[in-house]
């Protein structure tokens, strides 16, 4: 059984922090720690699969406090921070052991609103994300078209003022819980590929939507086919222009890598996997004293200092020019690979009886170890937010110019 109790990680080391940032993650750190409820802090330092009533209820939480868009700025809602104080929160929430934040309504469509929005649609929309009153969900992903996103075959056709959409979406996070998908489909199949697609923000209590889970590796039920049935869609939920959805799209990936580092997740992770390698026995003797292991976690460690140094450098540039842009990917990358290394060093922590599966009456089936059902589900983060061989080609054109 994982503890649910852990050491947190010290506060951020002061690299080159103003000591009015430094104040303002102070503010955070004890607005957590006294805000934050006993049981959501138990279920996520305890690594276990963070429910959707945990998200929302944190999520109403830091909302009263007026933090609930803290990627926002103040004339839609948000507190105005610059990209630092945000990292700053991010992290002292992560390691205090807050569920991270949906990033459908506040990292990605939120922002599309703000930019490509009517006023129309940023009135109805905007205000109900950080309130948790709406629940977004992603359709971009299509059982043939995933890292080749353009190639996507879901149809809107124009009927009078409204569109009829039909088509499947697939690894859509969370659907069973969604109000709305932000959704790409094909307006113009005779077009090139980019050139024909429209943005759309689709009512998932539409007549025709049916949404179907996908079982995965750790058992849980994260992920869901979407199947649009001549689902009918006003005009005036299409974002842009017609056709013009590729630019939308490529904007809302470049803020969906921006927080995709998994920093301050890394850190509390790595804490736990210290701490577990205290308790464990090996051969006689606690695993942390074995010099191979406390090798790894020594390596894992150094590069995810560097990370941190990176991602701050990269949003001390955001900050002046306003988009990370092709580094997101840099960070995207590193911060995957040391997610799911981190994960393989818990599970190694747990020996042998990681490998062993409960059964579960409620209906879940055979369901793995804690430790081992972390590692499997993390294995889909080098492929989320485009597959880090799709961000190796972003960095070899638009970096190395390659």
């Amino acid at each position: 059984m994982l503890p649910t109790q852990i050491p947190l990680p010290e506060p951020p080391l002061d690299l080159n922090f103003t000591a009015e940032e430094l104040a303002f993650a102070a503010e955070v750190r004890e607005f957590v720690q006294a805000a934050l409820p006993e049981d959501i802090r138990a279920s996520v330092l305890g690594g276990e699969h963070v429910v959707a009533e945990h998200i929302a209820r944190w999520q109403k939480i830091i909302h009263a406090r007026g933090w609930g868009a803290p990627t926002w700025p103040r004339e839609w809602g948000g507190p105005g921070w610059d990209p630092i104080r945000q990292h700053l929160f991010d992290e002292e929430c992560m390691v205090a052991g807050a569920p991270r934040l949906l990033p459908f309504g506040l990292r990605m469509v939120g922002p599309v609103l703000m930019k490509f929005g009517t006023p129309a649609q940023q009135s109805r929309f905007l205000p109900r994300i950080p309130s948790a009153e709406h629940w977004w969900c992603q359709g971009y992903s299509e059982p043939g078209a995933g890292s080749d996103l353009a190639a996507l075959s879901t149809r809107a056709v124009r009927k009078g003022d409204r569109y009829l959409v039909s088509g499947q979406k697939t690894w859509t996070t969370l659907a069973q819980h969604a109000d709305w998908m932000f959704c790409l489909v094909r307006t113009d199949p005779e077009a090139k590929k980019q050139e024909g697609i429209s943005f759309l923000l689709i009512d998932m209590r539409s007549k025709g939507v049916t949404v179907r889970p996908i079982r995965l590796l750790d058992g849980s039920v994260e992920v869901n086919e979407v199947f649009l049935d001549e689902v009918e869609v006003p005009i005036e939920q299409r974002v842009g222009e017609e056709n013009q959805g590729w630019t939308i799209a490529k904007y809302l990936l470049e803020h969906e890598r921006t927080g995709i580092a998994n920093v301050g997740i890394s850190k509390r992770e790595l804490a736990r996997a210290k701490s577990l390698a205290g308790e464990g026995i090996r051969n006689g003797r606690p695993l942390a004293d074995d010099p191979l292991f406390a090798a790894r976690l020594a390596e894992v460690e150094i590069e995810l200092m560097a990370l941190d140094v990176l991602n701050l450098r990269v949003l001390a540039a955001a900050r002046d020019r306003g988009s990370p842009g092709p580094m997101a990917s840099m960070l995207k990358i590193k911060g995957s690979e040391l997610y799911q290394r981190i994960a393989e060093l818990i599970l190694e922590t747990q020996g042998r009886p990681a490998l062993a599966c409960a059964w579960d009456a409620g209906g879940e089936g055979w369901v793995p170890d804690p430790a081992a059902a972390f590692y499997l589900n993390l294995r889909k983060v080098t492929i989320y937010g485009g597959s880090n061989e799709i961000q190796r080609s972003i960095i070899a054109k638009h970096v190395l110019d390659l």
